[in-house]
């Protein structure tokens, strides 16, 4: 079968996609990213995203332009990596963009908003979509994050040892497995979020983020804030859990930095990148992991990876081609994967890593040019995922 897979993250800087295809035999899927390209947001439709992200408030009006405008960056995405790969897609899988996310003071999430409307995608390329990714989980008790973990765990779930794999995206998110226990999985804290948060404010959006982390390098970590930071309660809550720019966003920074004008830049960016840096490393310790798979836009950063692999002396820590996927394209790969599962009536998430009561089926399809039309549902969920060279 072949999907699409596609995704903005909470950094929301473009759309990733992938090609995938999938074949199931019995227990054991093989995949195959055909390509993978990513697809910035014209230059207006970023704006409005920015401009409505929490803490920022905005109208209905704005929603529904949004909705509509994301939507429209996604059927290009997906009308244009279909063409280049000469993919002829069965499935296209759209996340959307997160605009909220919803956690009542329980820690539970009560809900979860991710913006596109999936029609343009199924009206530009005439191919069935999946979409609304996340609510059926969130219905279910859960988070609805990290719906990453269902791929780590097909990967290396089996694996003797406890092995973990991370994302470095606006948020970071951790996935624990092995063969002797049930998986677990939950977002850290900010990563990627912040450290562009700060630069565009700093430059007035004329830089989007800090190249390979070369300021960050430049700068001195304030070890006062970064305590103060390190000290946020939600650190100290108990997994499954997610959060998001809902928390974590510029007025946060400048809650412990001060007014923008008065920021050494580098400093600001080095004690951020420290704050993820240091908050990973306590997690991955907690766990006793000895190798650590990382994947996402912060694996672009070439000095949070040099500060990651020197904080964690007891873990290796190696990049998802590893595994034979490339970071960049592994959230792409991941609801490529939902969407296959969803098409075969599997569940897409795992309970003990997003706190669902249930596993379940997850999104919802809009048809394409053509009647809807699923495989055959599979009765048994694989036991693991091979990645074909």
């Amino acid at each position: 079968m072949k999907v699409i897979g596609m995704i903005s993250g909470t950094s929301y800087d473009g759309i990733d996609a992938a090609c995938c295809e999938f074949t199931l035999n019995g227990e054991i899927i093989t995949a195959e990213v055909i390509g993978f390209e990513s697809f910035p947001y014209e230059k207006e439709v970023h704006s409005l995203i920015a401009d409505a992200m929490p803490p920022r408030t905005t109208t209905m009006e704005q929603v529904c332009i949004l909705d509509t405008k994301i939507g429209q960056e996604f059927a290009r995405a997906a009308d244009a990596i279909n063409k280049k790969f000469n993919f002829s897609a069965d499935l296209i899988v759209s996340h959307g963009q997160t605009l909220f996310h919803w956690i009542g003071s329980d820690n539970k999430a009560k809900g979860t908003l991710q913006l596109g409307e999936p029609t343009w995608i199924a009206q530009k390329t005439g191919v069935a979509v999946l979409s609304n990714v996340r609510s059926r989980d969130v219905a279910a008790g859960g988070h609805g994050a990290p719906l990453v973990s269902v791929l780590d765990q097909l990967m290396f779930g089996d694996s003797e040892s406890p092995q973990g794999a991370l994302n470095l995206g606006g948020i970071s998110n951790i996935t624990v497995a092995s063969r002797n226990m049930s998986p677990l999985a939950y977002d850290i804290g900010p990563a990627n979020g912040l450290l562009d948060a700060a630069i565009m404010a700093f430059t007035k959006s004329a830089e989007k983020y800090d190249k390979n982390g070369e300021l960050a390098s430049q700068g001195s970590v304030n070890e006062s804030i970064l305590n103060q930071m390190l000290a946020h309660p939600y650190y100290s809550l108990p997994w499954p859990k997610s959060t998001g720019k809902e928390i974590f966003h510029l007025p946060y920074v400048m809650e412990h930095f001060g007014e923008v004008s008065t920021w050494k830049i580098q400093d600001v960016l080095a004690t951020l990148l420290e704050l993820t840096v240091e908050t990973v490393a306590r997690d991955v310790e907690a766990h006793q992991l000895t190798t650590l798979y990382v994947a996402g836009g912060g694996t672009n950063n070439a000095f949070m990876m040099k500060r990651l692999a020197t904080r964690l002396t007891h873990c290796s820590v190696k990049l998802m081609s590893d595994l034979g996927v490339d970071p960049r394209a592994k959230e792409g790969l991941m609801f490529a994967l939902i969407g296959f599962l969803s098409a075969h009536g599997l569940a897409g998430a795992i309970p003990s890593c997003t706190g669902a009561s249930s596993a379940e089926i997850l999104g919802s399809f809009t048809p394409g040019a053509k009647p809807l039309s699923l495989p055959k549902p599979e009765r048994n969920f694989p036991k693991k995922l091979v990645m074909k060279n």
